[in-house]
């Protein structure tokens, strides 16, 4: 019995078949086999060739059609090209199978390798490129990478403080403090190697000590902290020369070559600085962002206005300092009431036309007169009364009506105006949270803690679907209900 498979096939035999009758798989194999033998030697004999590996099981796909059958033989083979192009042309010899007569041809010699070379082809080039991008380096980088790593190396620590610093700061009569090691490290990439940082906040003595008789340069960042570390600096005795600052809003650790040579060129003299009070923060005011800046002075024209006016105004305020006095005096039952900027100068014209219409003489103004009328119309002058707006039974019925099977309440002003509406089952909340509420219109029972509630708020009227158990009422709230 032949093999059911082959080492390595190379090349794949495709032929087509059609057949003047109706067969089965086995009698095409047959065919094959028995039409094939001994036509070309012993050597290319399909029975050995199969037995031997050569060739692999013979494959046929077949379907009946109208009396005849038609189908596909594929036969794989590991023999050389020559070998198998002979092997293929030999089927077509094939003219008959069982009782039918046969035809076959070949369509194709298929080089099964051609699959796995274009996987490889494709495989490689994903290696290749990621090989180029990850494995190999291009030389500028290794020049770079080696350079980075000998510049770190030459961080060193400098004094008892252990601070982060560039070697032989010590030696060097010019040196640049900074505030941490990243800045340290930064400016020594860059080629700037007379650097040391103070590591915080507070001031080492080592800083101290080496700026005496040096060059000292604060580099500092462009923010507030770096207001903080000069103000340090100064307070604990460090020798400054020179003062820079890196850029609004960034730091020394960030700065690129460029930006660092352009700030260090353009360092400032610290005895320029003349106001002495802001010496620690000589960079305060201009290194605000411009739009904190135009808002501050926007602040500073204000102010400069208020005071004018305030200036101008002495005159009345002393007037009003004056009448609130008075009043006091002559409103004995009414709260003590006061007047206040802007609409306090009509106010005094208006009260000194009262007093004139009544003929207080200038003397008397100050005591209180006997007339209640004159004592309601200052009291309206200083706080007029609002026009109180009432409702008809009828109007509050409609209203009623609306909220019915709403569950919702209505809240009114003196003025008649709605405040607002609300479910209500927040009703006593909405009663604590308005404090100009007049009347109360809602879809609900009205309660006895309802009652208190609007009492101590000052609500005149509360209209609702009915009386709940309400055993205490007051005098100055009216209950309205639709079954009243």
């Amino acid at each position: 019995m032949g093999k059911t498979y082959i080492d390595t096939v190379k090349y794949l035999i495709y032929a087509e078949i059609e057949i003047s009758g109706l067969v089965d798989k086995p009698d095409v194999v047959g065919a094959v086999f028995g039409q094939t033998e001994g036509l070309l030697g012993d050597d290319l004999d399909l029975r050995d060739l199969q037995k031997n590996g050569r060739i692999g099981r013979i494959d046929v796909d077949i379907n009946a059609r109208n009396g005849k059958t038609f189908g596909i033989i594929k036969i794989p083979s590991s023999l050389d090209m020559v070998e198998t192009s002979i092997i293929a042309a030999s089927l077509e010899a094939v003219d008959r199978v069982g009782p039918c007569d046969g035809k076959m041809r070949v369509q194709k010699i298929e080089d099964t390798r051609n699959q796995k070379r274009k996987a490889l082809i494709d495989r490689a080039k994903i290696l290749l490129k990621n090989m180029l991008n990850t494995e190999i380096p291009e030389s500028k980088e290794i020049s770079d990478l080696v350079r980075e790593q000998v510049k770190i190396t030459e961080v060193v620590e400098y004094g008892v403080d252990k601070l982060t610093s560039g070697p032989g700061i010590n030696k060097l009569n010019e040196i640049i403090i900074v505030e941490g090691r990243a800045d340290v490290i930064n400016l020594i990439k860059n080629d700037i190697a007379n650097v040391i940082a103070i590591g915080g906040a507070k001031v080492p003595k080592t800083i101290v000590e080496l700026s005496h008789g040096k060059e000292i340069t604060a580099f500092l960042d462009g923010d507030r902290g770096g207001d903080i570390i000069l103000n340090a600096l100064i307070q604990g005795g460090t020798e400054i020369d020179f003062v820079a600052r890196a850029p609004i809003g960034k730091e020394v650790e960030e700065l690129t070559r460029k930006e660092i040579i352009k700030v260090l060129r353009s360092k400032i003299p610290y005895e320029q600085i003349e106001d002495q009070d802001h010496k620690a923060r000589p960079f305060a005011q201009p290194y605000q962002t411009p739009k904190m800046h135009a808002i501050e002075q926007q602040i500073i024209a204000h102010n400069e206005q208020v005071e004018e006016q305030i200036k101008k105004a002495q005159p009345i305020f002393e007037r009003i300092e004056q009448t609130n006095k008075e009043i006091k005096k002559i409103l004995p039952k009414h709260e003590s009431k006061t007047l206040s900027v802007p609409s306090a100068q009509p106010i005094l014209e208006q009260i000194e036309q009262i007093m004139d219409t009544y003929n207080i003489p200038e003397q008397k103004k100050t005591e209180a007169p006997k007339s209640d009328e004159y004592i309601e119309k200052i009291a309206e002058i200083i706080e007029p009364k609002p026009e109180i707006v009432k409702k008809t039974r009828d109007e509050l019925m409609s209203e009623l009506n609306e909220l019915n099977n709403t569950l919702k309440a209505r809240f009114y002003s003196r003025q008649g105006a709605l405040i607002k509406e609300v479910p209500v089952r927040d009703v006593l909340k909405s009663i604590n949270e308005n404090e100009e509420v007049e009347t109360i219109i809602f879809d609900g029972i009205i309660t006895q803690r309802l009652v208190d509630i609007a009492m101590e708020k000052g609500v005149k009227l509360i209209v609702g679907v009915k009386l709940g158990n309400v055993s205490k009422k007051h005098e100055t709230l009216e209950i309205i209900t639709k079954n009243k």
